[in-house]
């Protein structure tokens, strides 16, 4: 794949692990390609659900899981591509209002798995202005390192819903692959969540 050029300083790989360093005991959802990627690079968790397919699908499902364990801290970590997709379901987070979620958009501007062609905020989208245009509470925005501990105390400690997108370098990396199976994924993952008995084992 061609890489894109962009002048953002901030590395996808290690914000990924700076978020799951921060919340060891938050549930984790990861968004369609490379975020699931940086995800499992960072340390495959059995508290990390990793989507294997359903594009536009991360914020959604982020939100089921919130309203599903309001005591638990849940963060969805997605690309611009995918959360592209997914605009309406925004709307429905900013009117649900889960204050246990928090979103958080890896921006680099391009479709990482089909090619590194530019995505719409390449051309200008702001996903963060849809954001708080459809009523999220809280939305901040990050393009350099000095613009980050906002983002880590948000989503850490703030009241949700939280919505942050982060501009990263658009760059290549080595695949670090979660597991495929996607019903030994879910499998596991209820049972982080909910224990031996949230699974039948019959």
């Amino acid at each position: 794949m061609e890489e894109r050029a962009n002048t953002y300083p901030i590395r996808r790989r290690e914000l990924a692990a700076r978020l799951l360093a921060d919340n060891p005991d938050a549930l984790f959802i990861a968004g369609l390609g490379a975020t699931a990627w940086d995800l499992t690079a960072a340390g495959d968790r059995h508290t990390t659900f990793p989507l294997w397919g359903a594009m536009g699908g991360a914020a959604v499902m982020g939100l089921g899981l919130a309203l599903a364990q309001p005591e638990r801290r849940v963060i969805v970590v997605t690309g611009d591509g995918e959360q592209l997709m997914g605009m309406g379901g925004l709307a429905t987070i900013a009117v649900q209002r889960p204050a246990n979620l928090a979103v958080v958009a890896f921006d680099n501007e391009s479709y990482g798995e089909t090619g590194m062609q530019a995505t719409h905020t390449a051309a200008g989208v702001d996903l963060a202005g849809v954001a708080r245009a459809v009523g999220i509470p809280n939305v901040l925005t990050a393009s350099v390192e000095d613009e980050l501990p906002p983002v880590y105390d948000a989503v850490t400690n703030g009241p949700g819903p939280v919505f942050a997108v982060v501009k990263i370098r658009a760059e290549n990396l080595p695949f670090s692959l979660p597991p495929k199976d996607g019903a030994w994924l879910k499998d596991r993952f209820r049972r982080a969540v909910l224990g031996p008995g949230g699974v039948n084992e019959a």
